[in-house]
C-alpha cells in the first residue's frame, strides 16, 4: 500500500508540473496580447499621471522642553511609561489631542483669512479664495462632481432661507456652514497633518499644497497656532492666578496709600496738640497704615511669585526642522502609478487568457 501511495503522489506532482508548464506556455504563446494590454495600461497610466496636479509638502518638527516641569529625568522616564508626575495644580494637554485640534471646525475656519502669496502664479489672496478659485483638478473630477453641483444649486436657496431665520431670531444658534465652506474644510483636512512621537514627544506638522510657497507659509502658520494654543492651555491656570494677584496687589496698594494719606493728614492737622484722644487716634491710624503696608508687601511678593510661575509653566519648543519652501513635488508618484497600471494590465490579460483557454472548455465539457 505504501508503494502505491508513493506512486500516486509522484504522478500527481508530475501532473501539477505539467499543468504549470502548460499555463506558462499558453501565456507565452499569447504574449503579444499581454504586451498590447500592458502598453494600453502604460498609456492610461501616463494620462492619469499627467492629469493629477502636482503637490508640494512642507514638514516642520518641534521638540518640546522636557525637564523640571515634569520632574527631571525621573519625570521623563515616567512619561515614557505613561505615568504623569506633574503637580496636581498644573494642567497638561495630551499630545493625542493635537490632531483633533487641527481637524476641528474653528481651527480650519480660522485659516480661511490667512494671506497667501505665490510669486510664480501671481497669487496674493486669502487661503479660502485660493482653494475656491486657484485649485487645479483632474479632468475626471468635473464629471464626477457634476451631479453634486446640480444638487447644490437646488439646496443653496433653502440654506439661505434658514440663515435668514436664525439671524433674525436673536438667540444663540449653532454655527451654520455653507456647502462651499464645508468642501474647502474637507480639502484642508487632507492638506494638513500633525503627528507626535510618543517616546521623544517630537511634534511633526506637514502641509501639502499645489504651490510650494503657500505650502511653506501654511506650515509656518499652523506651527505658530499650535504653539500658541498649547502655551495658552498650559499657562491658563497660572495666568488666572496672575490676574487675581494683580487685582489683590492693586487693591492693597490703594488701601495702603489711603491709610498713609489719612495718617499724614491727621498728623499735620494736629501738630503741637497734647491729648490722650489725639495719641489714641494717631496710634490707630498708624496701626492701620502698618497693617495696610504689610498686606501690600505680601501681595507684592505674591505677584512676583505668580509672574515666575507663569514663566515656569510656559513650555518652550525648539524648532528642529523649520518651514522651508520645497523644491521637488511630493506627488503624484509617477512610478507607483505606472507600475500599478501595468501590473493590473498584466494580471487582467493573463486572467482573460487562462479563463478562455482552460475554464471555458471545462465548463463546456461539464454541460455536455
Amino acid at each position: 500500500m505504501n508503494k502505491v501511495d508513493s506512486l500516486d503522489k509522484n504522478t500527481a506532482t508530475q501532473e501539477e508540473e505539467i499543468d504549470l508548464i502548460e499555463l506558462i506556455e499558453k501565456l507565452w504563446n499569447r504574449r503579444k496580447l499581454i504586451l498590447k494590454v500592458c502598453g494600453i495600461a502604460l498609456i492610461i497610466a501616463l494620462v492619469v499621471a499627467f492629469s493629477i496636479p502636482k503637490t508640494y509638502t512642507t514638514t516642520v518638527k518641534l521638540a518640546p522642553e522636557l525637564g523640571s516641569a515634569k520632574g527631571g529625568s525621573m519625570g521623563q522616564l515616567a512619561a515614557l511609561a505613561g505615568i504623569n508626575l506633574q503637580p496636581q495644580g498644573m494642567q497638561d494637554l495630551s499630545p493625542d489631542v493635537y490632531p483633533d485640534i487641527m481637524q476641528s471646525t474653528p481651527f480650519l475656519m480660522g485659516l480661511f483669512d490667512v494671506q497667501v502669496k505665490d510669486s510664480k502664479m501671481r497669487i496674493d489672496t486669502t487661503l479660502f479664495i485660493y482653494f475656491a478659485k486657484y485649485q487645479k483638478k483632474a479632468w475626471w473630477s468635473y464629471i464626477t462632481n457634476a451631479p453634486f453641483k446640480l444638487i447644490g444649486l437646488f439646496s443653496s436657496k433653502k440654506v439661505e432661507k434658514s440663515r435668514g431665520k436664525t439671524e433674525d431670531s436673536g438667540n444663540l444658534q449653532p454655527l451654520v456652514i455653507s456647502r462651499q465652506q464645508s468642501g474647502i474644510m474637507g480639502a484642508l483636512k487632507n492638506s494638513i497633518n500633525v503627528s507626535v512621537d510618543k517616546k521623544t514627544q517630537v511634534i511633526t506638522l506637514s502641509s501639502t499644497m499645489q504651490s510650494p510657497e503657500i505650502s511653506a507659509l501654511i506650515a509656518d502658520t499652523i506651527t505658530s497656532y499650535m504653539q500658541n494654543y498649547i502655551i495658552g492651555y498650559r499657562t491658563k491656570k497660572a495666568r488666572k492666578d496672575l490676574d487675581f494677584s494683580e487685582y489683590l496687589y492693586q487693591d492693597a496698594k490703594d488701601k495702603y496709600y489711603q491709610a498713609q494719606q489719612a495718617y499724614a493728614s491727621y498728623s499735620d492737622e494736629n501738630t503741637g496738640i497734647i491729648s490722650a484722644r489725639y495719641r489714641t487716634t494717631q496710634e490707630r491710624l498708624q496701626n492701620e497704615m502698618n497693617l495696610a503696608y504689610g498686606i501690600y508687601n505680601q501681595t507684592a511678593q505674591q505677584l512676583q511669585y505668580a509672574k515666575v510661575k507663569v514663566q515656569d509653566t510656559t513650555p518652550v519648543y525648539t524648532v528642529v526642522e523649520p518651514s522651508v519652501v520645497p523644491l521637488k513635488e511630493s506627488g503624484p508618484s509617477w512610478k507607483l502609478i505606472i507600475i500599478g497600471f501595468v501590473f493590473l494590465g498584466f494580471i487582467g490579460a493573463s486572467g482573460w487568457i487562462l479563463l478562455k483557454e482552460f475554464m471555458l472548455p471545462l465548463l463546456n465539457k461539464e454541460k455536455l
